[in-house]
């Protein structure tokens, strides 16, 4: 379990997930050499130089990257912890308490450990990626949303929108396509070909924000997006064109048009939907047997997994297997 360094010392590997408001931060990875931009792990990488009798400083490999602005529920990355020699790894429980204790910034906090095997891959292990984009309607102007949902949500400028439209050109998003025409440049990716298991729009929450005089107007409503990978900004950029259906810039077989365009530089797929709007709502893994949102552990409804510990504290494979939209396509995790 975990590569020796020195004479009787184990390296071993946890899997943590941790959240964090994304509005500071100039995005998830660590940024080097920049004195006004930090990234999420920069907190992360100092809280973990704090814990006691490591041999080696503490690197984080993210399961997901996440641009500047766009928040997350539960994103995951994998460590290795190197203690001095003779002295046991430490517990799950005491690197999550550890992180939170050094943590120096307010908006992230570690929800959860796991010890894993040495071979687990936060990124490449992960077999399922959720994302939700938070959408406000009658709001004249964004500066008149309530000030506690101003960075979280995108308040697009109308009255209403029309939803089953929006939900009839998700339909066309659904399934293995290539997905060129929403992939924004920059993106290291090889293919862009990518499967969408989820594609939804409905009716948010209400927020506990809004005063009662404004909650007649106010409607906010949730996109959720379900791939194995997604390309880069393809999430916000679908955003964007689902919500020119439902303001009736297109319909939704135009939708379909643009999809089969592959191209990325067309009028209406080039739009990007606000980074603040956006969440990463969970990772999954399969050899996890149910999926932990952070305060329970509940059966996913996708043969995905969550926390199922076995002997040692190590996972141990349940699967749970539901019906589902399957393809046999092959996924490229990004």
């Amino acid at each position: 379990m975990g590569s020796c360094g020195p004479v009787g010392s184990v390296r071993a590997r946890y899997l943590v997930f941790f959240q964090y408001l994304g509005t500071d931060f100039n995005g998830v990875a660590a940024v080097r050499g920049n004195q006004r931009a930090v990234g999420v792990l920069n907190f992360l990488e100092e809280a973990a130089k704090q814990l006691r009798s490591v041999v080696e400083p503490v690197k984080f490999t993210i399961s997901s990257r996440t641009d500047a602005g766009v928040h997350a529920l539960s994103n995951a990355a994998h460590l290795d912890i190197q203690r001095l020699s003779d002295l046991p790894p430490f517990s799950p429980e005491v690197v999550t308490q550890a992180l939170n204790t050094h943590l120096k910034h307010p908006a992230i906090r570690v929800l959860k450990a796991f010890r894993v095997p040495s071979d687990f891959h936060a990124r490449h292990s992960a077999t399922s990626r959720t994302y939700v984009y938070r959408l406000a309607t009658g709001c004249p102007w964004p500066d008149q949303l309530p000030v506690f949902e101003q960075k979280v949500c995108w308040a697009v400028q109308t009255d209403c929108l029309d939803v089953v439209a929006m939900q009839e050109a998700a339909q066309h998003l659904l399934g293995t396509h290539d997905f060129s025409a929403f992939q924004s440049a920059g993106s290291p990716t090889t293919s862009s070909i990518r499967t969408l298991y989820q594609a939804s729009v409905s009716p948010g929450p209400p927020s506990p924000f809004v005063l009662p005089e404004e909650s007649r107007r106010l409607q906010f409503w949730t996109l959720e997006f379900e791939s194995q990978s997604f390309l880069y900004r393809q999430v916000r950029r679908m955003t964007a064109v689902l919500v020119a259906v439902g303001l009736g810039t297109l319909t939704p077989i135009q939708v379909k048009a643009i999809l089969e365009s592959r191209d990325p530089l067309g009028k209406y797929q080039s739009r990007i939907a606000p980074a603040h709007g956006l969440f990463l709502k969970s990772v999954q893994y399969r050899s996890l047997g149910k999926r932990w949102d952070g305060k329970k552990e509940y059966p996913h409804p996708t043969p995905k997994a969550g926390f199922v510990l076995g002997e040692e504290g190590f996972w141990r494979q349940s699967f749970h297997y539901t019906k589902r939209w399957e393809s046999k396509a092959l996924e490229e995790t990004s």
